[in-house]
């Protein structure tokens, strides 16, 4: 796969400093591109047909999810459910609040526990004949109020109604007006339970950036725009999902697309993405998405009809990175990765264990239901994403650094109560020496370091510094070809 990352990157030319043999000097300003950010996360849904595949995740397995998630302390989790796994039986049509509500309640609670923002919703309605129906509204309202204020989850600040709602394959079909009529809908029956309107509000709307459905008036930036003009009192975060092919975010186009949407949002409101992975779409990654068919045939448990086949691969640890540097460094305020864990997902949600979304960075059911225990290992780019998580918490400021050029490398850096993170990829063929220039005192510092042939690790597979003790304003070290580096003394 190396040989094939290669082959796509081509001779692209590294930094001028980095090819005179002098150090790229990194200068973090002062000057504030996204304050108060809400974090980098995932997506992590709880487990909804764990049971219909007659192995619900053990107590041994949340252990090892809780692990590691203690290292990667997201400061954003979106977790969606499906009602007919929940609170609704579609055998009866009976609305049971406390229907398989264990591993909802668990997983909530780790995020109540740990101070986590959640933003909660329904991918659809309980049936699709109910998308505009006043029956879904109460009963998904009370469930929430349910979740809320009754059982304390108050780690949930917002809610989500449908599951991008322009796609070709969402109940809604695309249809603007339909959407906005059960968004003003939901909100005044939320309005119904006071401490819940208090406490919640809509995320919205949840559409897919680069794609526009036929049948849709609109793009992603249209239902943003539209969005914002008719539901602005209601909408608390605005949301879109992104999956941009790896050349698109390498050659810095899909920076522009995100400006575009953010320009979008009205001021004082923040934009996060609700879902972001990559697909090879693009004639560009044409080889990507060559390697990625011959992946698929014959898999012993998916069709790839919605996955990531290259998701296990070393260089999927510098993409992911990539893009969250892409969405801090032009004013989003958040990205939560598609997904978590592969035993959350069959296509459709229909039960198919022979067609699940691989995206994960591990499969928590590998063994109980795949048969393959190596499924539950750490994928590379867990080690990646968990430090973006970590060390760019919820709270921190995204500061603009100073670079003199960008091909090949993407820098991004933070700060918070005086401490500072730095992260940097080098996605070309070329070592470079970096310098990193702080605009205020630095001590206790650490540096961690990915490459495809070093990364430091414990015994559980988690990272650790591969230095300590850095001090000083400025700090320089190597960025090797095809690497990850992060300096942080954020705790």
């Amino acid at each position: 796969m190396k040989r094939l990352l290669i082959s796509l990157v081509g001779a692209a030319a590294l930094f001028a400093a980095c090819n005179s043999g002098r150090a790229l000097r990194i200068e973090v300003t002062d000057r504030v591109v996204s304050a108060d950010y809400i974090g980098n996360g995932v997506e992590w849904d709880p487990y909804d047909e764990a049971g219909a595949w007659g192995a619900e995740v053990s107590d041994a397995d949340w252990g090892k999810l809780f692990e590691r998630l203690d290292f990667m302390r997201p400061g954003y989790v979106r977790c969606m459910i499906n009602s007919p796994y929940r609170y609704y039986d579609a055998a009866t049509g009976r609305y049971d609040r406390m229907r398989n509500l264990a591993s909802l309640r668990r997983l909530l609670q780790y995020c109540q526990d740990k101070g986590i923002t959640v933003a909660y919703g329904e991918y659809n309605p309980p049936t699709w004949a109910m998308k505009d129906s006043q029956r879904w509204v109460e009963m998904s309202v009370d469930y929430l109020n349910f979740l809320v204020c009754d059982l304390g989850f108050d780690c949930i600040r917002h809610f989500i109604i449908f599951n991008e709602p322009d796609g070709s394959w969402a109940s809604t079909n695309g249809d603007y007006d339909l959407w906005r009529s059960m968004a003003r809908r939901f909100d005044a029956e939320m309005a119904r339970y006071p401490e819940l309107k208090r406490k919640v509000s809509l995320a919205a709307p949840d559409v897919v950036m680069s794609y526009k459905n036929p049948a849709s008036e609109y793009d992603a930036a249209g239902w943003v725009a539209r969005s914002a003009q008719d539901l602005g009192a209601q909408i608390g975060v605005y949301d879109v999902h992104a999956y941009p092919g790896q050349h698109e975010v390498r050659s810095g186009a899909y920076a522009e697309k995100l400006r575009r949407i953010r320009a979008e949002v009205p001021a004082g409101k923040k934009l996060i993405l609700g879902e972001a992975g990559y697909k090879y779409s693009s004639p560009e990654d044409s080889l990507l998405k060559a390697e990625y068919d011959r992946r698929v045939v014959g898999h012993p448990f998916t069709k790839g009809s919605d996955c990531n086949m290259l998701c296990y691969d070393y260089f999927y640890g510098l993409d992911m990175p990539l893009l969250a540097m892409e969405v801090m460094n032009n004013g989003l305020s958040g990205v939560a990765a598609w997904m978590l864990d592969d035993a959350m997902h069959s296509n459709g949600d229909s039960g198919r264990t022979e067609d699940v979304k691989i995206w994960g960075m591990w499969n928590i059911l590998g063994e109980e239901v795949f048969g393959d225990a190596s499924q539950e290992e750490l994928r590379p780019w867990y080690y990646t994403w968990s430090l973006m998580c970590r060390c760019f918490p919820a709270g921190c400021d995204i500061l603009a650094c100073g670079v003199p050029q960008r091909d090949g490398v993407r820098v991004a850096a933070a700060r918070k109560d005086g401490a500072y993170s730095v992260a940097a990829v080098n996605f070309s063929q070329e070592s470079c020496d970096i310098e990193i220039a702080l605009p205020g005192d630095f001590a206790g510092g650490v540096l961690y370091r990915y490459t495809e042939n070093g990364r430091a690790c414990d015994e559980r597979g988690l990272p650790v510094p591969c230095e300590r003790g850095i001090a000083g304003r400025s700090f320089r070290t190597t960025l090797p070809a095809e690497s990850f580096v992060l300096l942080t003394n954020i705790e």
